[in-house]
């Protein structure tokens, strides 16, 4: 038995290594999209940087962790789930909603002081085409994969 743990114990913590690479590679690609889309001078990029990453940080957990936990109970106990749970549910999923359009209000009043508001609605922007960009390679990734 504990010969079967350990490797089993190393696969997932590899996996977990793995993965947080993964995203460490992407945030460090859209840094270097946005830093580009956006024009940075060196001034306004050490100044940017800091909080934005504090703002994804934050909206990530929202939507990857917080949302995502909500919407999997829902999906998984649809069938079982108690009227006073969904309420409960829903609740929760626009308290998340509005937390994140709150984020993006303080990201906002704080990029005012660093950039233009013009920059600001470039960001937006420049996060729309990264997302693309990133599901673009996503599904040449999956056609180009060799079919067992």
């Amino acid at each position: 038995m504990k010969k079967i743990i350990l490797p089993i114990l190393m696969f997932l913590v590899s996996l977990s290594t793995f993965a947080q690479d993964k995203r460490d590679q992407i945030k460090a690609q859209k840094a270097a999209f946005i830093t580009e889309r956006l024009s940075l001078t060196e001034s306004e990029a050490q100044q940017f940087w800091p909080i934005y990453n504090a703002y994804d940080d934050v909206t990530h957990k929202l939507r990857h962790e917080d949302i995502k936990n909500m919407r999997r109970e829902i999906k998984d106990n649809i069938n079982t789930l108690s009227n006073e749970r969904a309420s409960q549910l829903l609740s929760d999923m626009a308290a998340a909603e509005s937390q994140l359009c709150e984020e993006e209000a303080k990201l906002n009043n704080k990029l005012k002081k660093i950039i233009s508001p013009k920059k600001i609605i470039m960001l937006k922007i420049a996060e729309e085409d990264f997302k693309k960009k990133l599901f673009e390679q996503w599904k040449k990734m999956r056609r180009d994969r060799p079919k067992p």
